[in-house]
């Protein structure tokens, strides 16, 4: 495709230049999350702990094997939000979990 070719995109319904297209997919594939094993994490996916981890701040430990349900993506290529019960604003990094 040359710079001066169009392309139809689907999630907005307009034709963009290829160029434009190109940085779109580029941009979409850099907030890829993976979790340890290499799985793609997205929002609401359901995790599991891989190492024990003790938590700052909350005097507790979670043990490896925990379920998290419904993590949230945070835009960082390494962290995802979750809820815990008893530890609130909990942040892990995708490397200490699998993907269920």
């Amino acid at each position: 495709m040359g710079d001066d070719d169009y392309v139809y995109d689907e999630a907005s319904g307009e034709w963009i230049t290829a160029t434009d297209a190109r940085e779109k997919m580029s941009a979409e594939n850099a907030n890829e999350v993976r979790d340890a094993v290499g799985n793609i994490l997205n929002d609401g996916d359901q995790v599991t702990l891989i190492k024990d981890l003790v938590v700052k701040g909350a005097g507790q430990t979670l043990k490896r094997g925990t379920l998290i349900k419904s993590i949230r993506l945070t835009g960082d290529a390494q962290e995802i939000d979750c809820k815990f019960d008893g530890i609130k604003g909990l942040v892990l990094r995708a490397e200490f979990v699998r993907k269920r």
